[in-house]
């Protein structure tokens, strides 16, 4: 950890994440107006010192709603991966530990799902799905899960014939005491990277989806609908979509920042 707080790149992701969640965590306390409150007096009000960001069509105060924004592209991004990650860990461990006929059907299964444009394959799904935040993360992470598969899959099989694995077997232990104390705690620098990765692709997934309509629904704020409502007023309202697309750019930033800062410390300390 100290080799990435001491590479200004590692450490100036890990400021954003950490500026942008603690942002997302005290939203209801820092948000100066309701996100959903109408005003019609203030339709379209230019950033000011009343509403820092403006407001949008509605008159609402579009900091306000950036910020229980913040909320929901994070949430939706974690959850997601979350669930890519466990799937992932759980395909790749026994991929890489059986191997044989069980290794070449997941790896197939990988191979299916990979042919596929992962953003047409959500589409898909969530055209036959009540758009709503669970749905979107759910779907999100079980459309994500391939790239962990083969990670760990090849993290196991790099790891199975070293001499602690072959003791563990000799002495008898059990398969499943093999992968969770032997193998996964030894693949988890990987495991990491990937993960945090994953979270930037997921919240520009959920931005893509709410921009289309098929994500997070009104009134509920996120940055891709926030977005969405700015696109037709692009010409004179420039604030509705600055600002969204620069916090869903800034927080993509921070991760993969992050990620690559996390993925050369792993790498010098193999």
């Amino acid at each position: 950890m100290k080799k990435v707080i001491n590479n200004p790149l590692s450490l100036i992701g890990l400021m954003i994440i950490v500026l942008i969640s603690v942002l997302a965590i005290f939203a209801n306390l820092l948000s100066p107006f309701d996100p959903n409150f109408i005003n019609i007096d203030s339709i379209l009000t230019a950033p000011n010192h009343i509403h820092w960001m403006g407001t949008d069509a509605l008159g609402r105060d579009v900091l306000s709603r950036m910020l229980h924004g913040a909320q929901i592209s994070l949430l939706v991004g974690i959850v997601a991966v979350g669930i890519s990650t466990l799937i992932g860990i759980i395909l790749g461990s026994i991929s890489g530990y059986y191997r044989g006929i069980v290794d070449a059907t997941i790896m197939r299964i990988v191979d299916i799902m990979l042919s596929i444009p992962s953003f047409f394959l959500i589409l898909a799904v969530i055209a036959f799905l009540t758009p709503s935040i669970w749905n979107i993360m759910i779907v999100i992470g079980l459309t994500s899960w391939m790239g962990v598969t083969r990670l760990v899959r090849a993290e196991f099989l790099s790891l199975n014939q070293r001499d602690f694995v072959m003791a563990a077997k000799t002495s008898g232990a059990s398969d499943l005491r093999i992968i969770l104390t032997h193998l996964l705690p030894n693949s988890l620098g990987p495991i990491i990277v990937s993960t945090v990765l994953g979270v930037a692709s997921a919240v520009l997934i959920e931005s893509g989806l709410s921009f289309l309509g098929l994500g997070v629904q009104a009134p509920t704020a996120s940055w891709g609908n926030i977005l969405t409502d700015g696109k037709e007023y692009i010409q004179f309202a420039w604030w509705l979509s600055l600002f969204p697309g620069l916090a869903i750019l800034v927080t993509v930033l921070g991760y993969n920042l992050l990620g690559e800062g996390l993925r050369d410390n792993f790498d010098q300390n193999s």
